[in-house]
C-alpha cells in the first residue's frame, strides 16, 4: 500500500489538521448561530460569512512574503498558538451590543487561516515522496471532512444547551494540541539552505502576482476561480432549494449539506489509503465535470420527483467529486508553482474572490431570475471549470518540478521516518 501514511511526519501534521480541523468545525456552526441568536438579524449572520473571505484577499501577498521568508513549521506552530488566544474573547460576550467581539474574532481566525493553508499546502511536498502526493492531498482532505462530521454536529449540539463556554474551550485546546504535533515535525527543508529547489522562490519570481502569470498555472487559476464562483452560488442557493422546490425542513437542509462529507470520505480514503494513480490535473477535470453533471441532475430532478430519497444518494455521491477536484488543484499547484508558498496565497485569493462573487450574485440576480436559472449556472461553471483545465498547460520553465516516470525532479528530498531532508 503506497499510502502517504506511512511517512510518520506527514502523520502528525495531518493529525495535527484534524484536531485543529474539528475544533474549527465546533466554532464554525456555533458562531453564525450566536451572531443570528443575539442580532436577529439575516443580514449580520451573511456579513460573518463575508468577513471570512475578505482576509484570503487582503492578507494573500503578506502570506506569500512570511511563507518565504520563515520557516513553515515555525510559522504554523506560531499561527495555531495566535488562532487559540484569537478565540478566548468569546467567553465574554454575552449581549447584542458585544457582537463586534464575534467579527473580530471571525476576521482573526480568517486571517490566520490564510496564513496556515498556503504555508502548510506548500510544505506537504517535503514531508512525502514525490508518488505519494496525491495520497498525502487526498487524505489531508479526508480530515477535514471527519473533522467536519465531528466538530459540526458537537458544536451544534453544544451550542442547543447553552455552552458556548465549551465550544470555545474545546476549540482552544484543539489549536495547542495541533501546534504541539507541528513542533514535535522536523524543521523546514529550506532552513539554512539558500537555494531549496522547487520549495524556495527564483529570484525575481516570487509574489502573488507572479504566481497568478505563471504560464503553467493561469488555466488552473482560471478553473479555481469558475469553480469558487459556483459554490458561492451553491451556498445561497442550496437552502432555497430545499425550502422552497423540495419543500424541505431545517433538518433536512442540514442532513443534505452534512451528508456531502460522506462521499469526500469515501474518495479520500480512496485516494489516500491505496494511491490510486492519477494525474493530478486529470484528477481535478474529473471532479469538475462529475460536480458539474450531478449538480444538473439534482438541480432538474424536481420535474420528476421531490422524494427525499433520490436527493440523499445524489448528495452523498456529489461529496465525492468535491473531494477530487480539491486534490487535484492542489497537487497541480505543488508541482507547477515556481514559488509554492506565493502559489497557495494566490490559490486562497482567487477562492476568496470567486466565492465573494458567487454570493454576492446569487443574493441580487435571485429575486429577479428566480431559482432555477441560477442552478443552472451553478452547474454549469463547474463544467465550464473542467474544461479550462484540459486546455493548454503553458510551458514548463526552468524552476519549476519536472515529472519524470513517475519521479519529481529538481526539488528537496522528501522527510521520510522523521529525518531531516536531504541538503544536497
Amino acid at each position: 500500500m503506497n499510502s502517504a501514511l506511512r511517512s510518520p511526519v506527514f502523520a502528525r501534521v495531518l493529525l495535527a489538521g484534524f484536531v485543529s480541523d474539528s475544533g474549527d468545525w465546533m466554532l464554525f456552526v456555533a458562531l453564525p448561530l450566536v451572531i443570528y441568536r443575539l442580532t436577529g438579524s439575516a443580514l449580520g449572520t451573511s456579513l460573518a460569512f463575508l468577513l471570512e473571505l475578505a482576509p484570503a484577499v487582503l492578507l494573500a501577498p503578506v502570506a506569500a512574503r512570511l511563507i518565504v521568508r520563515f520557516d513553515r513549521r515555525v510559522l504554523l506552530v506560531v499561527v495555531s498558538l495566535v488562532q487559540a488566544a484569537a478565540v478566548a474573547p468569546l467567553l465574554v460576550v454575552r449581549s447584542a451590543d458585544q457582537v463586534g467581539v464575534l467579527y473580530g474574532v471571525i476576521v482573526l481566525q480568517a486571517s490566520c487561516s490564510a496564513i496556515f493553508e498556503p504555508a502548510k499546502d506548500s510544505w506537504l511536498p517535503e514531508l512525502v515522496p514525490p508518488d505519494r502526493l496525491v495520497s498525502a492531498n487526498a487524505l489531508v482532505g479526508l480530515a477535514q471532512n471527519v473533522g467536519r462530521l465531528v466538530g459540526g454536529p458537537l458544536g451544534g449540539a453544544l451550542l442547543a444547551f447553552g455552552r458556548l463556554d465549551v465550544v470555545v474551550a474545546a476549540d482552544v485546546a484543539s489549536f495547542v494540541i495541533a501546534a504541539a504535533l507541528l513542533w514535535s515535525a522536523p524543521r523546514d527543508a529550506r532552513s539554512g539552505q539558500e537555494d531549496a529547489g522547487a520549495s524556495a522562490p527564483i529570484r525575481g519570481r516570487t509574489g502573488v502576482l507572479h504566481a497568478l502569470r505563471q504560464a503553467g498555472l493561469r488555466t488552473t487559476f482560471a478553473s479555481i476561480g469558475l469553480a469558487a464562483a459556483a459554490q458561492g452560488l451553491f451556498l445561497v442557493l442550496f437552502v432555497l432549494f430545499v425550502t422552497d422546490t423540495l419543500h424541505g425542513s431545517d433538518a433536512e437542509v442540514g442532513l443534505l449539506r452534512g451528508i456531502q462529507a460522506i462521499g469526500s470520505i469515501a474518495a479520500g480514503a480512496a485516494l489516500g489509503l491505496f494511491s490510486i494513480a492519477t494525474r493530478p490535473r486529470r484528477l481535478a477535470v474529473i471532479g469538475a465535470i462529475a460536480f458539474g453533471v450531478l449538480s444538473l441532475v439534482v438541480w432538474n430532478l424536481p420535474a420528476a420527483t421531490t422524494e427525499p430519497w433520490p436527493y440523499v444518494v445524489l448528495f452523498v455521491l456529489v461529496g465525492a467529486p468535491g473531494l477530487l477536484l480539491a486534490t487535484g488543484y492542489i497537487s497541480v499547484i505543488q508541482t507547477t508553482a515556481h514559488d509554492r508558498g506565493s502559489a497557495f496565497a494566490a490559490y486562497g485569493l482567487v477562492n476568496a474572490i470567486g466565492q465573494g462573487l458567487g454570493l454576492v450574485a446569487a443574493g441580487v440576480l435571485q429575486p429577479a431570475s428566480g431559482l432555477l436559472p441560477l442552478l443552472e449556472i451553478q452547474g454549469c461553471l463547474y463544467l465550464l471549470a473542467g474544461i479550462v483545465m484540459i486546455g493548454r498547460r503553458g510551458r514548463r520553465t526552468a524552476g519549476s518540478p519536472q515529472l519524470v516516470g513517475g519521479s519529481e525532479r529538481n526539488r528537496p528530498a522528501p522527510v521520510e521516518n522523521g529525518a531531516p531532508p536531504s541538503t544536497s
